[in-house]
């Protein structure tokens, strides 16, 4: 379809609405008819979206800087372009590319920036592609931008088994790091076969586990769960060790501002870093930079390419907990957020909607 008013065609796209502070079944699934791209954009036809901690955080309200409502949730998506618009790259058509969105990824079609593609390899699935984008970004920036791990080095991941932490493991025992990482007992044995040396998250006394196998402490920790609980998380670092925090997942079901808890976390880890001992302490957003278009997306591709290329090399595997239609985001919703699954949830096209066959919901 180089011509992108055929692509649209009065032919109809699948969306899921996020109402307003709803409970997942709240969720909606509308049809409308499929966009045309504008000048510098694509039509992109979704092949896969994730279901991020972001979104989690979306339908209670408590993103940081979510938009108002109604809005189409989706933080990253894979898919083919199957349009260009006037006066762009006709070589696009056809081809498979990531994107990080924010918005817009749970649609069977999207119009996103020609010049935000980054290339998906060749013979890589989309599922699995996707769940390397945001998780993929934010594990190589925190990794080796912030915490600069070395090899020899020991870390502290939180949450190993879920999509952001269980890439970080792979990273770090790929840098030559001991990785110590917390999960339940059900994710343990998944957890120690991506390297890692897994802790009960639920013991009762977190700090003494690690110091067992880290009597003077980490040399990092990535705690995405905030709260009182990142004192901790600041006390195991062995001097000149480095906190990067990039969530606050103990406040998700809170009520109140959703910038509060954010705004506390980043006044304390500055005192933190004005403090004598060696030590260092930073909030990872990964939208940090963003003004300066150009240089973000010129980072962004980078990053994203090295963890693309690394997943087709088999040098990462893929934690993709399930594989659900687009349809079913609610159903997708819940089991994201049920704390059951190891890695990140993917939505896919209806087979009926967009011509796709859907694979089973059945984890993976």
């Amino acid at each position: 379809m180089n011509d992108p008013r055929q692509a649209s065609d009065r032919a109809l796209m699948t969306e899921v609405v996020l109402p307003g502070i709803v409970e997942p079944a709240g969720l909606q699934v509308r049809q409308r008819p499929v966009p045309v791209p504008g000048p510098e954009q694509v039509l992109l036809v979704m092949e896969a979206s994730g279901v991020s901690f972001a979104e989690q955080q979306m339908r209670r309200g408590k993103y940081y800087d979510q938009p108002p409502y109604p809005f189409t949730p989706g933080y990253d998506v894979v898919g083919t372009v199957a349009a260009v618009g006037a006066g762009g790259d006709t070589a696009l058509v056809g081809r498979r590319f990531a994107v990080l969105t924010k918005t817009g990824g749970w649609a069977s079609h999207l119009l996103v920036p020609a010049a935000e593609l980054v290339e998906v390899p060749a013979g890589v699935d989309a599922g699995q592609a996707e769940t390397l984008v945001v998780n993929g970004i934010t594990a190589m920036r925190m990794l080796h931008r912030i915490a600069r791990v070395k090899s020899g080095q020991t870390v502290l991941v939180l949450g190993a088994n879920g999509g952001v932490g269980s890439t970080l493991v792979q990273l770090a025992r790929r840098a030559g790091a001991r990785v110590i990482g917390t999960a339940s007992l059900r994710h343990q044995e998944t957890v120690r076969e991506l390297g890692a040396i897994p802790i009960d998250y639920r013991t009762p006394d977190l700090t003494a586990e690690v110091r067992k196998i880290a009597p003077d402490g980490v040399d990092a920790v990535f705690d995405h769960i905030g709260g009182e609980g990142i004192v901790a998380s600041f006390g195991l670092l062995a001097p000149g060790g480095t906190l990067v925090s990039y969530g606050t997942a103990s406040t998700r079901d809170a009520q109140g501002s959703s910038k509060l808890p954010v705004l506390k976390l980043i006044a304390r880890l500055q005192l933190w870093n004005a403090l004598p001992n060696g030590k260092s302490a930073h909030f990872f957003n990964i939208w940090a930079g963003k003004r300066r278009a150009d240089a973000f997306q010129a980072r962004l591709d980078a990053d994203l390419t090295e963890v693309l290329t690394l997943l087709a090399d088999g040098a990462v595997k893929p934690q993709v907990a399930a594989r659900l239609p687009l349809s079913q985001a609610a159903e997708a919703m819940t089991l994201a957020e049920s704390g059951t699954v190891t890695g990140k949830v993917v939505l896919v096209p209806d087979t009926a909607q967009d011509g796709h066959a859907a694979p089973s919901g059945n984890q993976e």
